[in-house]
């Protein structure tokens, strides 16, 4: 091979490469210019975010919020938890333990007072009373006949007639207080309604089971006898008063507020409670819906203490305090003008001053 002819092959190698590399420049720019206006775009999109939040931050924050003067009733309240109870509310149970052979009632069913709820066996008891019922007849026709042994014999009564006498009505009252015992015996081997109402738990709803007398049976409760108990403080009662208006609002209803009155300010304080503790009873309105209010249902009752009406107010977060007294922004922010409070609710606060109805107050 010539040297010649290996110059040439190196000449052209080289030519080629030199080619390769100048149509391989402009797609690397490309890249590379494609890669940096994407980092552009990106870059003008994360300013603009951090600018129009910014923005909307410093809107949020420059807003002021506004109220208008009213003219109008004012109340100011005590409020107190408490949950929903019913006057006539009972739990049943036999007075003695046996085999349960008779329930006459279910769940949710309404009973009349008087009806038989449920019974127990009564074989053993029926036989007793069976038994007592003859003794007492048999006595009683004894001590009849004796009656008429000694009859015509008041004044001059013998000692032997007199024992005889006294031993048959000695006889007679045992054998009827024995029948009296096993009447109620018998009797206590039913369960009856003590009052109008719906039986809400039922221990155990079929027969055959033994019960024990310590065991409550029957629950039930007449819901148009339900009220409100909440528990007052010796601080707290002493504002209340026997017919006392109150708005109720129950946790599960929180939107509705029912009217009620104060029916029942305990007397003695509760036992059982850490300090003096006084029961309140709240009757609520006669509108109330009974199918949605259940025994149990927590809330809270808002006593009115002192009502104004025909009053300036404005929400309690307008009126402010600073060294020389309270005051509200009229008409415009850091408007100080100075005013009097009077009455001071949940929501409103009676307010006097060089005020009047209409007026825009600023926070």
């Amino acid at each position: 091979m010539s040297w010649r002819y290996v110059n040439s092959v190196f000449l052209c190698n080289s030519v080629w490469q030199y080619m390769d590399d100048k149509r391989q420049k402009p797609n690397i720019l490309r890249r590379i210019f494609k890669t940096r206006r994407r980092l552009i775009l990106v870059l003008v999109i994360i300013v603009v975010a951090i600018l129009g939040a910014r923005f909307i931050v410093s809107g949020r924050n420059g807003e002021v919020e506004t109220a208008r003067v009213y003219k109008g009733t004012v109340q100011e309240e005590l409020i107190l938890s408490g949950e929903i109870r019913a006057e006539e509310h009972a739990s049943l149970s036999f007075l003695s333990s046996g085999e349960l052979n008779f329930v006459g009632v279910a769940e949710g069913q309404v009973a009349k007072k008087g009806e038989v709820l449920a019974k127990l066996d009564s074989t053993n008891t029926q036989q007793t009373f069976l038994q007592a019922e003859s003794d007492l007849r048999r006595y009683d026709a004894s001590l009849a006949k004796t009656y008429d042994d000694v009859q015509g014999h008041e004044n001059d009564e013998s000692f032997n007639q007199r024992e005889t006498r006294t031993i048959a009505e000695t006889n007679r009252d045992k054998a009827y207080r024995a029948y009296v015992i096993a009447r109620k015996n018998l009797t206590s081997l039913s369960l009856k309604a003590p009052f109008d109402g719906v039986v809400t738990n039922i221990t155990h709803p079929f027969t055959g089971i033994n019960t024990t007398l310590t065991e409550s049976q029957i629950e039930i409760v007449n819901p148009k006898t339900i009220y409100f108990a909440v528990s007052a403080d010796q601080s707290e009662v002493t504002d209340l008063k026997i017919g006392q208006k109150v708005k109720v609002v129950l946790d599960p209803f929180s939107d509705e507020e029912i009217e009620g009155e104060v029916i029942y300010i305990s007397f003695t304080p509760k036992s059982g409670e850490v300090g003096t503790i006084y029961e309140v009873k709240v009757k609520l309105s006669s509108n109330i819906n009974i199918q949605k209010v259940r025994i149990g249902m927590s809330g809270d009752a808002k006593f009115i203490l002192i009502e104004k009406d025909a009053v300036l107010f404005v929400p309690p977060n307008f009126v402010k305090t600073d060294a020389k007294g309270r005051y509200v922004n009229l008409g415009k922010k850091n408007n100080k003008v100075y005013v009097k409070t009077g009455l001071e609710g949940e929501k409103r606060i009676e307010i006097k001053g060089d005020i009047k109805e209409g007026d825009m107050v600023y926070d």
